[in-house]
């Protein structure tokens, strides 16, 4: 999983309350397994003017100039901001890996689902809460200012704005550990690989039998 410290990145905004995970990937993409390849299908019922299928070429498809992705102003943005209950819905977890895939490494909005904001740390995505009027003056900010950026930090756990104004954000301790030095749940295992030989060495050894 790729580590996230500092990010100085596009924002891109979507002005909706209880975005669901159907919403961002839909159904029918979720019969693959792998963790990329949904970046062209993130928001496909919003993004697109037809029903999108699994394994279909999106280059051709007509697209809804309407939708916030479909903009030129946002093409490249890595912060997506939100409205409250980001998230909700299913437990997909495909919807994190089409946000990454997308090229989103944070989402920022006055609250999540549960499970979605637990699947985002897990797949290298920072979730921030911020308070509902902060939310009210960034989506103003980026209406009104083409090319808005904002700069993360996640050591400081701070947003900062382009006039230097910062706010503070929340994160448990050991989920910050883990994305601060990229590590899934494979790579926590990983940590203990020492440990994990020297058991298997030692059970062939007490229950051959097993082996």
């Amino acid at each position: 999983m790729q580590a996230f410290t500092t990010l100085t990145g596009l924002v891109a905004p979507l002005d909706r309350a209880n975005v669901d995970t159907d919403a961002i990937i839909p159904k029918q993409f979720l019969k693959s397994i792998h963790r990329t390849g949904f970046g062209p299908n993130l928001f496909d019922e919003w993004r697109y003017l037809d029903h999108g299928e699994p394994g279909q070429d999106c280059t051709n498809r007509p697209l809804n100039q309407e939708f916030v992705l479909n903009q030129s102003r946002y093409q490249g943005a890595q912060i997506f901001l939100a409205r409250r209950n980001f998230g909700c819905g299913s437990s997909r977890e495909h919807a994190p890996w089409a946000l990454l895939d997308y090229g989103f490494r944070a989402v920022i909005a006055p609250s999540f689902a549960d499970i979605f904001y637990n699947n985002c740390f897990k797949n290298g995505i920072l979730p921030i809460v911020l308070e509902e009027d902060v939310l009210d003056t960034l989506f103003q900010a980026v209406e009104t200012t083409p090319g808005y950026k904002l700069t993360i930090d996640l050591e400081t756990q701070t947003v900062t704005i382009p006039n230097g104004e910062q706010f503070s954000f929340a994160v448990e301790a050991f989920r910050k550990h883990c994305l601060f030095n990229g590590l899934d749940d494979i790579g926590l295992t990983l940590q203990h690989t020492d440990e994990i030989v020297a058991y298997e060495s030692r059970r062939k050894q007490e229950a051959a039998w097993i082996f």
